[in-house]
């Protein structure tokens, strides 16, 4: 849980206490007021298409280690969210890439360590060979209709709802 994450006051460095502030349970320093308001995780993924096929990265690491998503990555701090995405596709596929639309937005964390808030992109490959990198074992096409075990339920849902352009 978010609230448990900060111990200690950042500005003063006291210890926090949870106490009741905008109507629900916050951390709060008894020295200076001051309250942490936890931030979402924001994450970016890319639907890259050729033709009926999708790309998809294996999991190499848990949570769903061995099953299947979109490449995607968590949003830097300060960081374009456009930027993030193809920063993401080149680290876990090898490809560069150009977004050509936004096409959803999705809230509710699916794992402790999750996104909150993830955007997703359209996609198209610029260069590059799809080589596994980063947090993943494989890399490759597959036809919608016979895809993988997919990791996670914002995945299939992207794949359910948007159909190759």
């Amino acid at each position: 849980m978010i609230i448990e994450e900060v111990n200690y006051c950042l500005r003063c460095g006291s210890s926090l206490n949870t106490a009741h502030r905008d109507n629900r349970l916050r951390k709060v320093c008894l020295n200076c007021d001051w309250i942490y308001f936890p931030d979402p995780k924001v994450a970016v993924a890319a639907l890259i298409t050729k033709g009926s096929q999708v790309l998809l990265v294996r999991r190499a690491n848990n949570p769903a280690r061995g099953l299947w998503t979109l490449p995607a990555g968590f949003v830097d701090a300060g960081e374009d969210t456009i930027v993030a995405v193809v920063r993401e596709v080149l680290e876990e596929t090898g490809l560069i890439i150009k977004t050509t639309d936004l096409i959803d937005v999705l809230s509710g964390q699916e794992h402790p360590r999750g996104a909150h808030i993830i955007i997703f992109y359209r996609a198209e490959i610029i260069s590059g060979e799809a080589t596994p990198g980063d947090d993943v074992d494989r890399v490759s096409f597959f036809n919608r209709s016979n895809l993988p075990p997919m990791a996670f339920k914002t995945t299939h849902k992207i794949l359910q709802d948007h159909s190759p352009k």
